[in-house]
């Protein structure tokens, strides 16, 4: 009777999950509670989808979340965001370039970001909202064919190109989030009025192309004479063996010209997140020290914006740069829109 009256008392320790009620060998019977599983969250990504992926597994090698990133084109996917609204499954959202974050933010479809993630990063590289915060930055340049011209024909300012000399000469990605972030630039920094009569001359002067890499392409064979792009295009090729570059110089526009536009690349947390602690820890990761460790450690070759990770090497130092100063929540991308289809550029 003592022996059965033992084993019921094992038998009722374990369903009631006792602790240090043993066996007869004095082992343990109680197994331990199972640890819960960590949330999956969704990524809406219109950043490059392979930097992506290496900043995403660091990060879900760090924290043990998981993500799922769906990947698509700055407007496409903020307007999908706008469409879904709190039925979006999206938990986070990055682009290339910031206007798809104002559109998202005008909206009302961003939660704060976390103070401890904003004190990541410059102040520059945030809006003053704080919907959203930038983690990469990419500056504008006038990528020109160093046989064709000299540096001291090269325009002062972006506003130039709008001359009739510069007819045929020099091309532009019209269609592209890239080129229609600096057109926002140019909006923020002078006027309606003054980039509606910039684009009329841009329409006259430019010719267009299907994305930056195609227009440097184009001024290394001598098509064209320059082209506006973003820089790690040219850092990118130059890196590997310059095939597309071996003729292309870059020329910086200066003293906060339009031109001289630093694009942010930006992290927002979607209002509707079913994972808001989760999405808010991806958000920090991209803008802390390992995650931008990841990014300056690349060959993406954008630009870094911590201050305790130094930018990749190859890059002409962010510091030496002389961007204007823009309220990035400024940058109207509808508007923007709006006035190249009157141009005719779009």
């Amino acid at each position: 009777m003592r022996r059965i009256g033992r084993a019921l008392l094992v038998a009722l320790a374990a369903t009631l999950g006792v602790a240090g009620c043993g066996g007869t060998d004095g082992s343990s019977t109680a197994s331990a509670p199972a640890s819960p599983e960590k949330a999956t969250i969704t990524l809406y990504n219109a950043q490059h989808e392979d930097l992506m992926k290496l900043m995403v597994d660091a990060f879900t090698k760090e924290s043990g979340i998981k993500v799922d990133m769906r990947s698509g084109e700055d407007p496409d996917m903020a307007n999908q965001i706008v469409q879904e609204g709190s039925a979006s499954p999206a938990d986070v959202f990055v682009t290339e370039n910031s206007p798809a974050m104002t559109l998202v933010a005008s909206k009302g479809g961003f939660a704060k970001v976390d103070p401890a993630t904003l004190a990541q990063v410059g102040k520059q590289y945030a809006p003053s909202t704080g919907d959203w915060v930038g983690f990469a930055a990419r500056s504008t340049v006038f990528a020109y064919n160093s046989q064709q011209l000299k540096q001291d024909e090269l325009p002062a300012s972006i506003m130039d190109l709008a001359d009739p000399k510069w007819k045929g000469r020099f091309g532009v990605a019209a269609g592209g989030a890239d080129f229609q972030a600096i057109v926002s630039a140019v909006l923020a920094v002078k006027g309606e009025a003054a980039t509606a009569e910039w684009l009329k001359g841009l329409k006259a002067n430019a010719k267009i192309y299907q994305g930056n890499g195609a227009a440097m392409r184009a001024v290394n064979a001598g098509e064209i004479q320059a082209a506006v792009i973003y820089h790690y295009y040219w850092y990118q090729d130059r890196a590997e063996a310059g095939t597309n570059s071996k003729n292309v110089e870059l020329h910086f526009f200066p003293a906060k010209d339009a031109g001289a536009f630093v694009g942010v690349s930006g992290a927002g947390v979607l209002k509707s997140s079913k994972h808001p602690a989760e999405a808010q820890a991806l958000v920090k990761f991209l803008t802390g020290k390992n995650g931008q460790q990841v990014l300056a450690d690349s060959d993406a070759l954008e630009y870094s914006i911590s201050s305790e990770v130094p930018t990749n090497p190859k890059l002409k130092p962010l510091g030496e740069l002389s961007p204007p100063d823009i309220e990035l929540s400024a940058l109207n991308g509808p508007k923007v829109i709006e006035l190249m289809q009157q141009a005719g550029l779009l």
